[in-house]
């Protein structure tokens, strides 16, 4: 079976980056730590041209051993709340699904 990864990019909300960020980045150490099929969860910050940081996005990306363990991420109990922690926060989110080839 291909090993799945997963990008998303969100559009934060003015004046919510700091919060947000400390968000995903619970949620990324705890999914670590919970999920043995996640094999790793980074949190990209994207830059300006000139090297800045871009605060109004954010991106993961996620790879998992299987579809199995995709879906045992999106089953796990946390999720909801980290949903509900995100909402007050994003302008928009685009999620694409991956295999690796």
């Amino acid at each position: 079976m291909p090993r799945i990864a997963i990008h998303v990019t969100f559009t934060i909300k003015p004046g919510s980056f700091e919060a947000f960020n400390a968000h995903m980045r619970a949620h990324a150490a705890a999914t670590l730590a919970e999920e043995p099929g996640c094999e790793r969860f980074d949190v990209l910050q994207p830059l300006n041209a000139d090297g800045t940081p871009d605060h109004t996005r954010l991106m993961l990306v996620e790879v998992y051993r299987d579809m199995d363990a995709v879906a045992a991420h999106r089953a796990n109990p946390r999720m909801p709340s980290v949903g509900e922690g995100s909402k007050p926060h994003l302008a928009g989110r685009e999620l694409t699904l991956c295999e690796m080839a």
